[in-house]
């Protein structure tokens, strides 16, 4: 497997490319990695996709009823949504969705320590105008390993949420554990390719 940062990488190229392809590439690419990680880990991408639905939802109405163009029902005058519309919402809908389906992808395939570890490998230009990219990984493991349990509970009782957040913090001592992983030449070979990739939708 490539390095934990450069899979990353490889995600963020994809989610750069979304932003430039031709609609039906965007939608052949986006059925690709949606099925490629539904098999990988269902769970995974059903967590995401319910988490951002309101936002898919409310993105499309907002494009379809937004967008001028021909209406889609005619009978409904200025209150149809248009075809343009859809058809700009649904391009944003397989943005949206291809990333969600890369990032399912990129959390199956990483444990948490080997994400960190590689936002820890990416933020090492930090070093160059005196930053810490220690503190960068420090502060992304405490936000991952808050955020879950925190969303869980707020789903099962808001209301208990709501005050346990009201509470002192309680000072409790934590260990981030990096994995110190060695480049190899599928590294290179992954650089290199998304590299072209990107060469190719941007020149």
């Amino acid at each position: 497997m490539p390095h934990p940062a450069v899979q990353i990488l490889i995600w963020v190229t994809l989610a750069i490319m979304a932003q430039v392809l031709s609609v039906p590439v965007l939608l052949a690419m986006t059925a690709v990695l949606f099925v490629a990680a539904a098999r990988l880990n269902s769970r995974q991408l059903y967590s995401l996709i319910r988490r951002t639905r309101w936002i898919l939802f409310s993105l499309l109405l907002i494009y379809a009823y937004t967008t001028p163009g021909m209406a889609l029902l005619s009978g409904m005058g200025r209150y149809s949504p248009t075809l343009e519309g859809l058809s700009d919402g649904t391009a944003q809908l397989g943005r949206l969705l291809s990333m969600l389906s890369g990032l399912a992808i990129l959390l199956s395939l990483l444990t948490e320590s080997q994400f960190i570890s590689g936002i820890h490998a990416l933020a090492y230009p930090l070093n160059w105008f005196g930053g810490s990219r220690e503190r960068v990984a420090v502060r992304l493991a405490l936000t991952l390993q808050y955020a879950e349990p925190t969303m869980r509970d707020t789903a099962a009782d808001w209301r208990q949420a709501i005050d346990d957040s009201l509470r002192p913090p309680q000072e409790v001592g934590h260990q981030v554990q990096l994995d110190r992983i060695s480049l190899k030449a599928i590294d290179g070979v992954c650089l290199l390719v998304c590299a072209a990739l990107l060469y190719g939708v941007w020149r």
